[in-house]
């Protein structure tokens, strides 16, 4: 019984000094103000390079203008060399190749990257939309005397959109646990953090256990805004 007792004791108190002494919850709030900035800016920045991109594909394959191919091209390259490497090297790479000066905000350079890496997988969640809306609203659009462009954007995206806003949820839930390698470039966000505190107390799994935790409550309330979005979209189709 004594021995349960000092067991539980010693997790307490291992967790009390990953909490409380100077005031250490603060680094976590500070890590997850940080953690969030970076996702819902490269999200944003996903969002429009995707967008381009899937157009831009999307139209490389209705078109014979070579300076379109060309584009087309280079979107095909850029998707396979992003979802063909690890996003830490990519990281690695821009930080280190592009960002050289040293009073580089390392918050911009986690935001363009990961923004960056998330395009490539907006662009196909983008164009799978595009091909998924029917063939006729070009068509419709075309009738009612747009060019291919502009029906694109005022008849085909918009439906686009509204199909694939589940699947863009789901990739700004995995770009918030993806902004964890963050901290090999020196920001701050909630898994330096913790490490931080782990360097201050000697024990780094009761901070890397609260920094998990609060990743999971992250996911777990946006998957359910998710979940009701979703079902939203369902009862909007419905009527």
């Amino acid at each position: 019984m004594n021995t349960i007792m000092d067991t539980l004791r010693g997790i307490y108190e291992s967790f009390y000094n990953a909490i409380v002494p100077e005031q250490r919850y603060m680094a976590y709030i500070d890590g997850l103000k940080v953690t969030l900035v970076i996702s819902l800016f490269a999200v944003l920045l996903g969002v429009v390079i995707g967008v381009i991109v899937a157009v831009i594909k999307v139209c490389s394959g209705h078109t014979k203008n070579v300076i379109v191919h060309v584009l087309g091209k280079i979107c095909n390259v850029y998707i396979t060399v992003i979802r063909g490497t690890p996003l830490m090297v990519q990281l690695l790479i821009i930080y280190n190749l592009i960002f050289t000066s040293r009073d580089t905000n390392p918050i911009l350079v986690g935001t363009v990257c990961f923004g960056i890496n998330s395009g490539a997988y907006v662009a196909e969640i983008v164009r799978a939309g595009i091909n998924a809306v029917d063939i006729g609203q070009m068509e419709a659009g075309r009738s009612l005397g747009f060019n291919w462009l502009r029906t694109m954007w005022y008849i085909i995206l918009p439906q686009a959109i509204k199909n694939i806003l589940p699947a863009l949820g789901n990739e700004f839930i995995v770009l918030v646990k993806e902004t964890s390698v963050a901290s090999v470039i020196a920001v701050n966000d909630l898994t330096k953090n913790a490490q931080y505190i782990g360097s201050r107390t000697w024990d780094l799994i009761p901070p890397l256990l609260i920094a998990a935790a609060i990743y999971l409550v992250i996911v777990m309330v946006l998957s359910r805004l998710l979940g009701i979005l979703e079902r939203r979209l369902a009862k909007g189709d419905h009527h």
